[in-house]
């Protein structure tokens, strides 16, 4: 490189302006580049979304909601009773579900699988098999 390119050079950087801005410029720009915001105080602190009320049930009044609720409960529990329903009984068939369910679930997946290693849809494996898809 000789002096004439070296000076060249030099001053070819020289005529570059910076793109940031210094001093009071920072301000400026600053207020520039924030967003319009029907809100007054852009930078406030964060607030919550989840409002709490300052006048929260007290807990006298938390209990005496939870002990109605319970006699409702224990009223209509009751009334099942009355009509023949034994609690066991109740228990069995809420344990009987669960077991369908997760037998559901594990048939349901096996299909998919199968559907996957055909490369075909779940409904045309469902169809291949004689099922109907609200099985």
């Amino acid at each position: 490189m000789n002096t004439g390119q070296l000076t060249e050079t030099n001053s070819s950087a020289n005529s570059c302006s910076n793109s940031t801005p210094e001093g009071s410029d920072v301000n400026k720009a600053a207020l520039k580049r924030t967003p319009f915001s029907k809100f007054k105080k852009i930078h406030a602190k964060f607030k919550s979304p989840i409002q709490v009320s300052e006048s929260a049930k007290g807990s006298a009044e938390e209990v005496a909601e939870l002990e109605r609720r319970r006699e409702q409960l224990d009223t209509e529990i009751a009334q099942l009773e009355a009509e023949g329903y034994r609690v066991e009984e109740l228990e069995h068939h809420i344990d009987m579900l669960h077991e369908y369910n997760d037998i559901k679930d594990i048939g349901q997946s096996l299909l998919g699988r199968i559907a996957a290693l055909r490369g075909t849809t779940t409904q045309e494996v469902y169809s291949h098999f004689g099922l109907e898809l609200n099985d």
